[in-house]
């Protein structure tokens, strides 16, 4: 195994002599901790600490919004930050809120859904903490459109800014929004900064 820190200290990357399966991925979450960990596409696990108290609650705010939403509009599922899925390149990723369509959840076997679900999250929005290095999270934004995230938001409450990523298209800077409108598979969903900023 050989281990790499970063400056700051976390991430910590992990390299052993062969990847883990998700089965004793989901093993090694469990024993570890509040610690959150996922894998990359070449093997690595990526060990990250938890998020600071004031960073915990702005993402627990974007969640509970989109968790309204989707109960209200009913076409899709939302699943927290310490939801796990499979993505087509191998990897098992997680972000900070992840919206699926009922088809595409109900396509899955249930023995599929109660592991990291071999799926790509059509929607997912990553919320920038204080320990969050900006060039990680823009290239894990890239990452999930890349593995089919129809669209992703990175809201950076920080600097007070959200970028849109969709497939195709350079990302959109939103500087200072009072609100983001969903479109395409989350058309109808607005998220409301004032709440968020404040």
């Amino acid at each position: 195994m050989n281990l790499a820190l970063s400056e700051s200290g976390l991430p910590v990357r992990l390299r052993f002599d062969r990847p883990m399966t998700d089965e004793e991925l989901m093993r090694f979450c469990a024993e570890n901790d509040p610690l959150r960990v996922e894998r990359n596409a070449q093997g690595e696990l990526i060990v990250m600490s938890p998020t600071g108290s004031e960073g915990g609650s702005t993402e627990l705010d974007v969640g509970v919004e989109l968790s309204i939403w989707a109960r209200q509009d009913g076409r899709g599922k939302v699943f927290g930050s310490n939801s796990g899925f499979t993505l087509p390149d191998g990897s098992v990723r997680a972000a900070d809120c992840h919206w699926v369509s009922w088809p595409r959840w109900n396509a899955l076997s249930r023995e599929d859904q109660k592991r990291f679900a071999p799926i790509c999250p059509e929607f997912i929005i990553e919320v920038r903490s204080e320990t969050d290095r900006l060039p990680d999270l823009q290239a894990k934004m890239e990452m999930w459109i890349a593995n089919g995230a129809e669209v992703a938001w990175l809201v950076d409450p920080l600097e007070k800014a959200v970028t849109i990523y969709r497939p195709g298209d350079q990302p959109e800077l939103l500087t200072q929004p009072t609100s983001v409108q969903g479109a395409g598979p989350i058309a109808g969903f607005e998220l409301v900064l004032a709440r968020i900023w404040a």
